[in-house]
């Protein structure tokens, strides 16, 4: 049997992001995912998680600079410092949501 994660990103976009993880429960979803969850402290993510018994699947190591066109960093020489410490935050994130998986966004120019 299929299972689905709601893109809170993508979905339910008519509320704010945190109460869009209550949307997901109610449409009948058990996991969730987005593009980034950086915009929120991770504690603040994991208490949305477990109000509504949720899992997280997935989510974006840092892109770069998204605002400007940026998708990712991870082939770039001269951004080695950058995405190391993305991927510390990516882990941080990943351990307090007990997400197992992230995505790395390697570069599109």
């Amino acid at each position: 049997m299929p299972r689905f994660a709601a893109n809170l990103s993508m979905l339910f976009t008519d509320v704010p992001f945190l109460e869009r993880f209550s949307r997901a429960r109610n449409a009948g979803f058990t996991a969730v995912e987005y593009l980034f969850p950086y915009e929120w402290p991770a504690e603040e993510l994991a208490v949305q998680l477990r109000a509504n018994g949720l899992e997280q699947v997935l989510f974006n190591l840092p892109p770069g600079d998204w605002d400007v066109g940026e998708r990712g960093i991870a082939c770039l020489p001269e951004r080695v410092e950058e995405f190391r410490a993305g991927v510390e935050q990516g882990i941080r994130y990943a351990r307090a949501l007990g997400c197992r998986q992230v995505n790395c966004l390697a570069v599109a120019r």
